[in-house]
């Protein structure tokens, strides 16, 4: 029986922002659109903001079938470490491939962007591959790669480092480390927080990084307040400028 392929649908960057939902048009292909209409299997973080898109999807392509028949499943959550933990995670990763190795097209959803790019789909890419089930990625929004494009930033090398330690110490020795990192390599070092904690990671940045290391900073990329700004941390430090705290933000440093 011939495989089905998992396709890789991104999704709004507007995810959890009160009253500033996006025309899928505006930042979605009309081929991911229509792709995402016809798919009646669905892996997603969160079924509940999949069949959110969905519904989103068909008031601009109705659906193959309607919305609550179609077959949305959750990732699996972390393991908590025990080996028979980590053997029932593998199992559950496989069998949301079910679909597909049954011969029907399936789609991988995101919260926001791309799937599996900061994102845990990218454990069910690794299993499609192992299963040799075709994987097919989409265009769509990218808040990492849209921040870095507007930073001015180097974007020849660059690196993702996720979150940073909460705890105070270990956030300024961690920033110092990718400060020195960017210098040594001329590498972009890229990095996301939890929105209401994005004041608190501007306040540790300027006051970890040196006053020459540039800093950008993107809010609500795609959306219409979004805004990039790029300065050197002494300019910022000047400026006074302040985050808003429910609006995801990318945040970038060059030294």
């Amino acid at each position: 029986m011939k495989k089905g392929r998992l396709y890789l649908i991104p999704n709004s960057l507007d995810f959890g922002i009160e009253g500033a939902a996006v025309d899928l048009q505006a930042v979605l292909p009309l081929q991911v659109i229509q792709t995402a209409a016809r798919l009646e299997h669905w892996a997603a973080e969160n079924a509940k903001t999949t069949r959110a898109f969905l519904k989103r999807v068909d008031a601009i392509c109705p659906l193959a079938q309607p919305l609550q028949s179609l077959q949305v499943k959750e990732l699996p959550r972390p393991p908590k470490g025990r080996a028979a933990d980590l053997v029932n995670q593998n199992q559950a990763w496989n069998a949301l491939l079910a679909p597909a190795l049954a011969g029907h097209d399936m789609g991988l959803n995101s919260e926001a962007g791309l799937p599996a790019v900061a994102d845990p789909g990218a454990l069910l890419v690794a299993a499609a591959h192992e299963a040799d089930i075709e994987v097919v990625p989409m265009s769509g929004p990218s808040a990492l790669l849209m921040a870095l494009s507007a930073s001015g930033l180097n974007g020849q090398s660059f690196a993702f480092v996720g979150y940073l330690p909460v705890e105070a110490p270990a956030r300024t020795a961690r920033i110092r480390e990718l400060e020195a990192l960017s210098v040594r390599q001329q590498q972009t070092q890229l990095m996301i927080e939890t929105p209401y904690r994005n004041s608190a990671l501007l306040h540790a940045l300027l006051s970890s990084l040196k006053p020459q290391t540039r800093l950008s900073i993107s809010c609500g990329l795609s959306l219409e307040q979004g805004w990039t700004r790029s300065a050197t941390v002494a300019e910022w430090r000047s400026s006074g400028e302040s985050m808003p705290d429910k609006i995801p933000a990318v945040f970038a440093l060059l030294g």
